[in-house]
């Protein structure tokens, strides 16, 4: 293995340090020891909507769809044929950040069944073919056409499903209106008018563009030798002489200094609304800690804050559901407060959250409630330790998103360090109610 450095991390719940090999193209090989038959490979790509525009939206996501469409070698289900007969789980997901593939499988007699799902991996990563009676013929969206349905209608049957869906409807709204420039605004599944016009020359494009060497994190989990299956790896994934290109930096946007309100309607029978807010980049893990803090004491599960506050314990029972969650991004984060409410209340609803909020920032959380969110922290994470799946995936995650592993090492610590005034000053700083955005989604009854 000429060429390639490699470094160790330690990994809170692994018996062994996580090693990581980086090849001289880029190409970076993680390998993480768990006892047991099963094995996990993934790759993860540095590419999702955060590199589309307004002309591509949703590339990232039916390209996914077009990697198991065959290879030179291999053609099309037989990817998926080959490993589920072995009793495997084959999937992918795409999302802001990343798009990542993995299949999960017994290691089998002598590693022959890691040794099959390798090779079968690592040439779908490479050399997918995305034919065009795959894809299908471009079409008019308002006029359809078509004798044979391909994936470009599986996966516009996926957006039209989302249509209807009220908590995806509002998400977008709020989304869009946090960003004013970066990609982030733009829905990973992308538009019918796109993914039905757009061509196999740009979706081909698309991949040599970003499933590049150093846009690419292999990662291996399970019983097995890392010397021998490293360089398995490094003679499957051969990149030839593919190259590299210059990431893009995207402009960051800042919170608006006066709250923005978005309302729309649709034909439903309860409102919905959801608070958003841009918090801080994914590697500042201390920040990010004290965000998901926050989103557990605020609104998770029916202990927290706001389900007591709002729905136990309310004189006015105008919620249904109320919950917070924090997503975390590369470019910066989002916390988000979701809730189903009585449409009569809407002002009311709208009030009693941003009580809630402004609460927190005012007045911080009591020593038993961080007590209580580091606890639940911390057991996630050991649990996320337990099963191949889910090593990989919080590899892939620090990897992709925080862009090094080392973050694992110090999690626990810096959760330890939190204090209720972080807590507090970090509210203050990111959750003033003029940073802000609302989007409420109401009955088209009440649209007068």
């Amino acid at each position: 293995m000429n060429n390639v450095k490699k470094k160790t991390v330690f990994y809170p719940f692994l018996e062994k340090p996580v090693e990581i090999y980086e090849r001289e193209n880029g190409h970076k090989i993680v390998f993480a020891y768990k006892k047991g038959e099963l094995i996990n490979i993934s790759s993860w790509v540095k590419t999702g909507s955060i590199n589309e525009n307004d002309s591509n939206n949703g590339i990232s996501h039916f390209l996914e769809h077009l990697m198991f469409k065959g290879t030179k070698k291999h053609k099309a289900g037989e990817f998926d044929r080959i490993l589920e007969a072995k009793g495997a789980i084959v999937n992918a997901a795409t999302w802001k950040d990343y798009t990542f593939y993995y299949v999960t499988i017994s290691k089998g007699s002598s590693n022959k069944n890691f040794q099959e799902a390798l090779e079968l991996h690592a040439d779908m990563m490479l050399n997918p073919v995305i034919p065009g009676n795959e894809i299908g013929e471009p079409f008019d969206i308002n006029n359809p056409k078509i004798k044979e349905k391909r994936e470009r209608h599986v996966v516009i049957e996926e957006i039209r499903m989302r249509k209807d869906q009220p908590w995806t409807k509002v998400y977008n709204l709020t989304n869009a209106s946090m960003y004013q420039n970066h990609p982030y605004k733009r829905d990973v599944i992308g538009n019918e008018q796109i993914i039905s016009t757009i061509t196999r020359e740009e979706v081909l494009d698309y991949y040599k563009t970003h499933y590049t060497p150093d846009n690419i994190t292999t990662i291996i989990v399970g019983d097995l030798n890392p010397e021998e299956i490293v360089s398995e790896v490094i003679k499957e994934f051969d990149f030839k002489d593919r190259p590299n290109r210059a990431a893009e930096v995207f402009p960051i946007d800042i919170p608006a200094d006066k709250t923005k309100y978005i309302e729309d309607y649709s034909k439903i029978n309860t409102g919905f609304l959801m608070f958003g807010y841009l918090c801080s980049p994914a590697v500042d893990i201390k920040t990010s800690t004290i965000f998901e803090i926050i989103s557990l004491i605020l609104g998770s599960g029916q202990s927290s804050r706001m389900y007591q506050e709002l729905i136990e314990k309310a004189k006015i029972p105008m919620f249904n559901i109320i919950s917070s969650d924090y997503y975390h991004f590369k470019d910066g984060g989002n916390l988000f407060i979701q809730a189903n409410f009585k449409p009569e209340y809407k002002n009311e609803a709208i009030e009693a959250i941003k009580n809630q909020i402004t609460k927190i920032c005012n007045e911080g959380i009591s020593e038993k409630e961080l007590k209580k969110a580091k606890k639940k922290l911390k057991t996630c994470f050991a649990e996320n330790a337990e099963t191949v799946s889910d090593i990989a995936e919080t590899i892939g995650f620090y990897m992709t998103v925080c862009g090094k592993l080392e973050c694992v090492e110090e999690y626990n610590e810096i959760i330890d360090k939190i204090t209720t005034e972080d807590i507090k000053n970090t509210a203050e700083k990111y959750l003033n109610l003029n940073k802000a955005v609302i989007a409420v989604l109401m009955p088209d009854t009440y649209n007068k």
